[in-house]
């Protein structure tokens, strides 16, 4: 199998996640479920590619995405969103906001390349309807 290329994934995610419908979906699964937005376009990805993985390898993508949510991203949407309730008293909270979006989109990026270094060392199977955010749905990492 060929290795798959982060740049591929990038557009491929900003494509999807642009569509209003899909970006609702996605942050109500972020929220409500607890599931990674970039682990979910992974999967979305892999499908489109007609591959599939297994739980042992969503298992191993689910510590990918993990570490960095855990000490970093949650974290920032949480400094996000106090800002956001404070902008009163927040000198300049336009231009922090701004740069604060940026950075997660910055992590964001990185987080996807992790996902594309680890998927890369799975060996994945071709499936002619693969539904790998199913399995996603149905796990509890």
């Amino acid at each position: 199998m060929n290795l798959l290329n982060s740049d591929h994934f990038w557009q491929f995610a900003c494509t999807l996640y642009a569509k209003p419908v899909q970006q609702q979906t996605l942050l109500e699964l972020q929220n409500q479920q607890g599931k990674n937005v970039n682990l979910c376009l992974l999967l979305l990805y892999l499908d489109s590619l007609n591959l599939v993985v297994n739980s042992e390898q969503l298992g191993v993508l689910t510590q990918v995405v993990n570490e960095l949510d855990n000490n970093v991203m949650q974290q920032l949407r949480a400094a996000r969103s106090y800002l956001k309730v404070h902008q009163q008293a927040i000198t300049d909270y336009a231009n922090i906001r701004k740069e604060l979006l940026s950075a997660e989109l910055k992590l964001e990026k990185q987080q996807q390349q992790m996902l594309i270094n680890a998927v890369n060392e799975c060996e994945l199977v071709e499936c002619a309807e693969p539904n790998n955010i199913e399995l996603y749905l149905k796990t509890s990492f």
